[in-house]
């Protein structure tokens, strides 16, 4: 097949226009095209009165070899790749030892269920609920300031991402298309199937609850084994090769080879590690605050008079600035028409996340704007930003009044250095609630400061993004992992043989799509390495 890219139509096109703009790009006719589908379906709003939809299309013609020899000099006309996953490698049938995983997020669900796929039957360890128990738990910080521990928006099956958008696109590179591979499993998970061509998939965090129970179900029929509220309290290393696992009830497993996707909260995993001599290196993150403001003017903005097009949805952003103090403020995390959400993962701390259902409807638009660090900020051991995020999470606890309240400023107050004593037109959307104050102190001097030189530069591209009755609520803290356990060319710990540091809590990964490839690619490491054992 032959792939148009970059083929460019009105908003409001006619169906068959579609078929008009491939046949003149590629100088058929009628009949030689034998059919075409959508690939990719995006969107140009940069004129947004003028606002076109862009496609990517796989054509099915006559003679497609003379075709592409005529059109070689055309950079949006090529053949179509081969996105088929096939495994690397099948399991013996008498395997001696079970692979382990550490985590049922993204990463270590799709590492789960390759190594499944391949007949490695993995015993998968997650320390928190299956995935409705631990909906409840969540709901109950929300709703009643009743905080678990052990079950809550960072940990439980389906990870972080479970309470989230559920973006599925990213900016990594993927050569061997593990993105399909990974959209694919989803929609037959049962996630909707327009995530296979839309340039910015989600599914929503009502919809993930339904597709992991399935991902679930179908690594259980293959063989492999998810144990909930395991937490893995050791693991155990001799000569440096993992010699097996060490749960809190205080059994072991025995293996020598270990996925770890435990995600970027898992703090007390990365000290056993740090304890256990696994080399360990600080890594940077960002810092920062939520801001809301009402999506119809985020729409107004992106879209103009297209605003609530059934093709476009709700509008998001994308910013980032340098400041003179040489910080960048970026946004992370935009959720159009969506919720921000408690996201703590320790007692006596606050942390704020965002979250959008499948309809992306709420009334508010939020989106992290947050401040880019690095170990020079946080200087000791490997460790220690996760200290540095502590002391950040525990001063917002006791600014929101230390009831799970969060922080909260107006923009225009914030801009002005005065604190805020009522809200106006924007109602904060977090629970179990906003407690109005002064966040000058929640953060650093130079965060502050970054910040408050990024809000009237963002406005000018975004215009009524300083409006003063937005909402800033704090604090912003996971927005990725404060370490990386770095691994070598076959994903393996530097000097521990037998454990592979995968997805974001390793440091190599961004999100859920990045999460999950990323868990494929160390699955098929830990299979290959484990038939060469074997051999």
């Amino acid at each position: 097949m032959l792939r148009i890219t970059e083929l460019k139509l009105p908003l409001d096109h006619p169906e068959d226009q579609l078929k008009t703009a491939i046949l003149e790009r590629l100088g058929l006719s009628a009949e030689e095209l034998i059919a075409y589908t959508i690939f990719r379906q995006g969107y140009d709003a940069r004129k947004r009165n003028a606002i076109l939809l862009v496609y990517t299309v796989d054509v099915e013609t006559k003679n497609e070899q003379a075709i592409l020899k005529r059109l070689q000099n055309d950079p949006h006309i090529s053949a179509t790749p081969d996105t088929t996953y096939r495994i690397v490698t099948q399991a013996p049938k008498n395997l001696a030892q079970r692979p382990v995983i550490i985590g049922t997020g993204p990463c270590g669900l799709f590492a789960g269920l390759i190594l499944a796929q391949m007949g490695f039957k993995p015993i998968i360890l997650e320390r928190g609920k299956e995935v409705r128990e631990r909906t409840k738990d969540t709901f109950g910080l929300w709703r009643k300031s009743r905080f678990n521990p052990e079950s809550n928006v960072q940990f439980g099956e389906g990870g972080a991402g479970t309470f989230s958008d559920g973006k599925l696109h990213t900016q990594i590179k993927d050569p061997n298309h593990y993105g399909r591979k990974v959209l694919t499993e989803l929609v037959k998970a049962g996630a909707p199937a327009e995530i296979l061509h839309v340039s910015k998939p989600h599914i929503g965090t009502f919809r993930l609850v339904g597709v992991v129970e399935q991902i679930r179900e179908t690594i259980e029929s293959l063989g492999g084994e998810i144990r909930f509220q395991n937490r893995v309290d050791d693991i155990l290393i001799d000569n440096g090769q993992v010699r097996g696992v060490v749960l809190a009830g205080g059994e072991t497993i025995n293996t020598h080879h270990v996925l770890l996707a435990v995600g970027h909260s898992a703090r007390d995993t990365f000290k056993m590690l740090y304890d256990r001599g696994v080399y360990i290196e600080a890594k940077p993150f960002s810092i920062g605050f939520r801001i809301e403001h009402p999506q119809s003017l985020i729409d107004s903005c992106r879209f103009g008079g297209n605003a609530g097009h059934p093709l476009l949805g709700a509008a998001d952003y994308k910013l980032v600035h340098h400041c003179k103090n040489g910080r960048s403020v970026y946004s992370f995390c935009m959720c159009p028409g969506g919720t921000v959400v408690a996201a703590t993962s320790e007692a006596g701390h606050v942390v704020t996340n965002g979250m959008s259902q499948y309809s992306r409807n709420e009334r508010n638009a939020n989106s992290g704007i947050v401040v880019g660090i690095t170990a020079d900020d946080y200087p000791g051991h490997p460790l220690a930003g996760i200290d540095f995020q502590r002391r950040l999470e525990a001063g917002a606890f006791k600014l929101g009044g230390e009831t799970y309240e969060a922080p909260g400023q107006l923009v225009g107050d914030f801009l002005a250095k005065r604190p805020s004593t009522q809200l106006g037109t924007v109602q904060p959307s977090y629970a179990p609630g906003v407690h109005l104050c002064d966040l000058s102190s929640a953060l650093p001097d130079y965060a502050i400061a970054a910040i408050r030189e990024a809000i009237p530069a963002f406005d000018k591209k975004i215009k009524g993004f300083a409006m003063h009755d937005a909402v800033l609520t704090g604090v912003e803290t996971r927005t990725s992992s404060p370490i990386r356990i770095k691994r070598n060319d076959h994903f393996q710990s530097l000097n521990t043989k037998g454990l592979y540091p995968a997805g974001e809590g390793a440091g190599y990964a961004g999100g859920i799509l990045s999460a999950a490839v990323d868990g494929i690619k160390v699955a098929e490491a830990l299979a290959l390495d484990m038939i060469r054992s074997i051999a």
